[in-house]
């Protein structure tokens, strides 16, 4: 019988019959199965075999559809910084580099990101231009370095350069047409400016006194250049999900802040009958990020100096191949530990390492010691005999060009044609011979430059401001220099002060660690600042209590004067205004304040 006579009976008796029932169930049940493809695969001794039942792979089927993932995460549900790095890698765009230098025109929203890459920042609508950030491994330049800096600057820039927090140089006002001229100098300079903004590892501070300071464990400098070769060296390092930080604190006199940083090595001495062997290692601090209030925390491992680079590549791929991608305001380091604790990120660094973690308790080791925290200027003796560096007050670091060549000069002539940059917006020139001080000190004062300055004023730092950051509410540097000079004018301040000032959420002058903090904010329409009282970081460490949610800048510097005032006459005898702050009550340093407090005190 055939199929085509099947229907046409059926049609003419209105019935099947039982063979063409029979036929049916079969015909339709391979037309269930006709969209199904046939399974081809392998038994366990590699016959071929048509039976699902032997196991394996589908050999016949398409390969499943997969969703693209970007480190682990769907293209959807990336933010649209991740989703700018996946369509085109920011190294890679050399090409639009050159077009937007020949047609002098600026980026477009994309590659504004993505030029960051290669440290150029357009910074519109603050400025019409570029900043340049360079990297400065340890803070260490040499005077030849500083010359083509400052003739960067001079030919193509603001005529200055900027010194910031993290021991670093940044160039403003830069245009379109010579980004290329400016990136070729800094390769003839021996230098770079490749990894300085966006998701990158940001510039290697270490102690500034580095291999010169008489109280320090260990000479970190090594340490920070090592770590940058490795950076420029593998790529894989540009690819991070959020900003990163790193410090070297060698355990000497000028503090390098480790606390506030993503992983933080600070130099710990162990003695004898501790169960290891005794030495000189690094404790390692996580999760530093002051802007939200956290200082990075000791996670329990003791490091070898030789392998704190290791292990700071093996911690930082894990955060690559781990960090959030989805949420910027989650993306940093803390909150991949937060999530799975600091433990399983130590397992999961161990994975990557040909050694393993040591934990040792902080208790086996040495405390750090002391930080001074006026060490950073004036002149002081260094570890080899008859050398002394001398500390330049440069106010919240806006260096001219002029002062610029006269440093190299200086340091050429007195000292060993090195500089020294500090995470407090200043520099050291060091290896002065005790004989040649007084005359580096006379020449530096022709240069209208400073080895000393008021107490307020040499603690202050300020980030860039509305002046050049489109982020900013209020002009920083200007408030910054005016208030501190205000307080040095009226108050004999002895003991030192940092005044930490801020111009939004993001705290690159970490506010929240300053004696005093300023976050800019707008008042009415005017500029304002949230004020902030009694941080600290190392020994002191601490966040700031806010003592005035926000306030006139116009009007700040009366409040201060009523509080200084109030310092001055109830302070205990040596009792610095940090620890002044942090005896009294908020509500208690709000009164002293107010001048109504001052009369009813008779202050």
């Amino acid at each position: 019988m055939s199929s085509t006579n099947v229907p046409a009976a059926a049609a003419s008796s209105g019935a099947f019959s039982a063979e063409q029932k029979e036929y049916l169930q079969g015909f339709f049940a391979g037309a269930a199965q006709r969209g199904a493809m046939p399974y081809v695969g392998q038994t366990g001794s590699g016959l071929i075999t048509a039976d699902a039942s032997a196991g394996g792979p589908n050999l016949a089927a398409a390969a499943p559809a997969t969703e693209e993932l970007w480190y682990g995460t769907p293209l959807e549900d990336l933010s649209n910084e991740e989703r700018l790095k996946h369509d085109e890698n920011p190294l890679d765009i050399w090409d639009k580099l050159l077009a937007h230098a020949n047609e002098n025109r600026a980026p477009s929203d994309a590659d504004r990101f993505r030029i960051k890459y290669f440290g150029l920042f357009y910074v519109a609508p603050a400025q019409d231009s570029f900043m340049l950030r360079m990297r400065t491994p340890g803070g260490v330049l040499t005077t030849n370095q500083m010359r083509g800096l400052a003739e960067m600057a001079e030919d193509w820039g603001s005529g200055r350069l900027d010194l910031t927090t993290r021991s670093n140089v940044q160039i403003r006002e830069l245009q379109p047409k010579d980004i290329i001229r400016v990136l070729a100098k800094i390769q003839s300079l021996g230098m770079t400016s490749r990894g300085t903004g966006a998701d990158n590892i940001r510039n290697i501070t270490a102690s500034p006194l580095a291999g010169l300071d008489p109280s320090e464990l260990y000479d970190v400098s090594p340490l920070a250049e090592a770590l940058q070769l490795y950076i420029s060296n593998s790529r894989d390092l540009f690819e991070l999900p959020r900003k990163f930080n790193v410090a070297f604190d060698g355990g000497g006199a000028v503090s390098v802040v480790a606390d506030t940083n993503d992983i933080g090595f600070v130099a710990v001495r162990v003695k004898e009958g501790r169960g290891i062997p005794p030495g000189v290692y690094f404790r390692v601090l996580l999760c530093g990020i002051t802007g939200h209030k956290q200082f990075a925390s000791d996670c329990g491992i003791l490091l070898r100096p030789d392998q704190t680079i290791a292990v700071t590549a093996a911690m930082i791929r894990v955060f690559i191949a781990n960090g959030d991608r989805t949420d910027r305001k989650k993306a940093r380091l803390k909150y991949l530990v937060d999530r799975w604790g600091a433990e399983k990120f130590l397992e999961e660094t161990e994975k990557r390492l040909a050694f393993p973690l040591i934990r040792v308790a902080p208790e086996a080791c040495e405390p750090r010691g002391p930080v001074d925290r006026q060490a950073h200027l004036g002149v002081h003796p260094q570890r080899q005999p008859g050398l002394h560096y001398i500390g330049l007050s440069i106010p919240v670091g806006r260096f001219p060009v002029e002062q610029v060549r006269a440093v190299a000069s200086i340091a050429d002539q007195f000292g060993s044609g090195e500089v020294r940059l500090t995470v407090w917006q200043n520099l050291l020139i060091p290896n002065l011979p005790a004989a040649a001080i007084p005359d580096a000190q006379q020449a530096l004062a022709d240069a209208g430059l400073a080895w000393e300055a008021g107490t307020v004023l040499s603690g202050t730092v300020a980030c860039t401001g509305s002046q050049g950051c489109r982020f900013a509410a209020t002009d920083t540097k200007k408030h910054a220099v005016e208030l501190a000079n205000f307080l040095d004018s009226r108050f004999r301040i002895e003991q030192p002060l940092n005044l930490h000032v801020t111009g939004c959420h993001n705290s690159c002058a970490q506010h929240y660690i300053g004696d005093i903090g300023l976050m800019g904010v707008k008042v009415s329409g005017e500029e304002g600042y949230q004020v902030m009282i009694g941080g600290g970081s190392d020994h002191e460490q601490g966040l700031g209590r806010e003592l005035i949610p926000s306030i006139r800048a116009t009007e700040l510097p009366a409040k201060m004067e009523h509080l200084f005032s109030n310092y001055m006459a109830r302070r205990a005898p040596d009792e610095s205004f940090l620890e002044f702050s942090r005896r009294h009550p908020i509500e208690e340093l709000q009164s002293f304040c107010a001048p109504a407090n001052l009369r009813q005190e008779g202050v």
